[in-house]
């Protein structure tokens, strides 16, 4: 009796089996590449309507002039060495640091701006070419995002500076006497944390700037930590620190139009000069009035509302549970001392990191999800926590003197539809986090079969070795669980 013979998938160009459920992923892919694009396009057009560059030309003149910050450029290429082997870093850092001094020579006999980065910015799109020059399948694939990786943490700053222009440039009112008549709800904490940072100074105010600067780097080195692991199994996890950072600083600067608040040391303080309400900040409670919007000056950005320092701070700490001792220990420190910052400096007022909570909690369920696959829990949290953002936002604009006559409903109200969020937040992660460590869970993706043939080398000299196996895909699910 004859049988049917099998039919065997057929093949890419690598010998792989080729696999269905990769087509809608790069579809994804595509499609969030070409809506970045299309969004820093627009933000350059509308940077240069209003008379400055926009985040592609700034970007773009570092590869030959002097660039605003280098070690933003070196954190980028961090992040994009983390697709290269041991021997590949060397010789990438090698090839930067013989740049910028090539860079440093020519700029000292020129008299021109001197700074350092342009190596690693050369660097990194370099790695970009050799990836679609010298690679195929998913070994490109991989250097391609190392390289989007490392571009788009550069990017990303620029993109928030053209914001903050926009913002100072588009706003000529600030909502900050609502949020100040609001904070009277929360025992007004800015003023409260500022006066004690002034009987503390020195010693306070000077470990706690270096906190408040050094939060990219304390994130960046975070993010490494959770990508140390790229390099062996050529893929990426689902789910890291630096995707939620790109995102909140994506999003955040588009409230800071919708609710233009320059914070207490500006619009109470001296750093407001003439443009300040008054010089109450942090010795004198501004009074409860009716709350009219301030004129105030187009320089200063409107960056409070809601705190994205808090944001990023939150997610740090989130990010850093699941790492050694001291990480754990180096994300609370963090996330306290810039919460301590941002209110003992007159950055932000206590409802801008009610709202900043809401917002880093939201967008991170979001991001996992997209990553791990979206279930009811992590739905509710999103639902949830853009609901208790917008009813914020509405208050604080809405009902900001009713708020001040009545602290002892509204601020416990505030602090209690805050802790909803972050209760409904840690929930759904742990359920999450024991439905990943399980197979075959509803609503869990599915992993790509196992593949047909051993593992192949890259044929190029010094290159890691790839294999054809089906589960190196970089955004293969069954990667260990992201830390919760």
């Amino acid at each position: 009796m004859m049988t049917e013979p099998t039919r065997i998938p057929p093949r890419d160009d690598r010998g792989t089996q080729s696999a269905p459920w990769r087509r809608p992923r790069v579809v994804l892919w595509t499609a969030a590449g070409a809506a970045t694009l299309g969004f820093l396009v627009a933000l350059e057009i509308v940077a240069r309507g209003y008379g400055f560059s926009g985040p592609i030309t700034e970007q773009s003149r570092e590869v030959i002039f002097a660039p605003e910050s280098g070690p933003l450029l070196y954190g980028g290429l961090a992040l994009t060495m983390v697709v290269l082997t041991w021997r590949q870093r060397l010789i990438a850092l090698g090839i930067a640091a013989g740049v910028d001094v090539a860079f440093f020579l020519v700029r000292w006999a020129l008299d021109a701006d001197m700074n350092f980065g342009n190596g690693a910015l050369w660097v990194v799109l370099g790695v970009a070419v050799l990836g679609v020059t010298r690679r195929t399948g998913q070994e490109r694939l991989l250097l391609l995002k190392g390289t989007g990786l490392g571009l788009l943490l550069v990017a990303g700053h620029k993109t928030g500076d053209t914001w903050l222009l926009i913002t100072s440039k588009t706003r000529a009112t600030v909502l900050d006497a609502y949020v100040a008549a609001a904070d009277h709800a929360l025992a007004d904490p800015s003023w409260l944390v500022g006066r004690f940072l002034n009987a503390t100074a020195p010693v306070s105010t000077g470990i706690l700037h270096v906190v408040y600067g050094q939060l990219p780097l304390a994130a960046a080195l975070v993010g490494l930590y959770q990508l140390r692991r790229v390099a062996v199994e050529r893929r990426f996890p689902a789910h890291h620190l630096v995707r939620t950072f790109l995102v909140i600083g994506l999003f955040g600067p588009a409230i800071y139009m919708i609710f233009p608040v320059v914070g207490p040391v500006f619009a109470y303080g001296t750093d407001g000069g003439a443009w300040a309400t008054a010089n109450l900040w942090p010795d004198v409670l501004p009074p409860v009035t009716d709350p009219q919007p301030i004129p105030f000056d187009g320089i200063t950005p409107r960056n409070c509302m809601p705190s994205l320092h808090t944001a990023w701070a939150v997610t740090l700490f989130i990010h850093s549970r699941d790492g050694s001792r001291a990480m754990r220990w180096a994300g609370t420190f963090w996330l306290v001392g810039t919460l301590t910052a941002t209110l003992g400096f007159g950055y932000h007022y206590g409802a801008d990191l009610l709202t900043g909570v809401v917002f880093a909690l939201t967008i991170e369920t979001a991001m996992r999800c997209s990553a791990h696959g979206w279930d009811r829990a992590g739905v509710r949290v999103v639902a949830l926590g853009t609901a208790v953002f917008a009813a914020q936002l509405a208050s604080y604009r809405w009902l900001p003197t009713e708020m001040a006559a009545r602290p002892w409903l509204y601020g416990p109200l505030l602090l209690l539809v805050t802790g909803a969020v972050v209760y409904a937040y840690v929930r759904t992660a742990r359920a999450a986090r024991e439905r990943e460590r399980k197979p075959g869970v509803p609503g869990q993706r599915p992993a790509p079969a196992e593949p047909a043939e051993p593992a192949k080398a890259v044929g190029t000299t010094g290159a890691a070795p790839t294999g054809t196996d089906d589960s190196q895909d970089p955004d293969a699910t069954d990667a260990e669980p992201e830390l919760v």
